[in-house]
């Protein structure tokens, strides 16, 4: 996989995340173009599209769009396969997914992501495994939040 982007209904791009190293300018581009051929098919169409030099594989959750570029030689059905276990992986940590859930929580959809996908392929494909190393991570999170919090010096008492 080169490269995954979530983008609403409006065009509005909600997580990215590039395996090949390309510049920002670049990355704009891609992104508004896919965005607009996206957005631009009817709904009865094929998920599956030739773009350049890659394939374009997408689908559209509620009013999100999960779109990813795969090289030539690539399987479309296990890139839809991926997109599907990626949004079930989220309908499982935040119960019942929506849009928000991904703008207010960003990070942990990109961690999500990145605990399931590893330089574009699929490095773990057991939900529960995936799921459970994400509830470990929040375990360690809560436990240093806690432990910085008690460490907070008092303040100085100026007599």
């Amino acid at each position: 996989m080169q490269f995954m982007l979530l983008f609403s209904r409006q065009g509005k791009l909600r997580l990215q995340k590039w395996y090949v190293p390309l510049s920002d300018k670049e990355k704009k581009k891609i992104t508004r173009e896919l965005v607009q051929t996206v957005l631009a098919r009817k709904p009865k169409m094929c998920s599956f599209l030739e773009w350049r030099d890659l394939k374009i594989v997408y689908k559209r959750y509620a009013s999100l769009y999960f779109c990813c570029a795969i090289e030539d030689q690539d399987n479309e059905l296990i890139t839809l396969e991926i997109i599907h276990r990626y949004v079930e992986l989220l309908d499982k940590y935040f119960g019942s997914v929506c849009e928000l859930d991904i703008i207010f929580n960003f990070e942990k959809a990109y961690f999500i992501l990145d605990e399931f996908l590893l330089g574009g392929e699929a490095q773990e494909t057991s939900k529960k495994n995936v799921l459970k190393a994400i509830e470990q991570a929040d375990l360690l999170q809560e436990y240093i939040n806690d432990k910085l919090s008690r460490s907070v010096l008092p303040p100085l008492c100026l007599q």
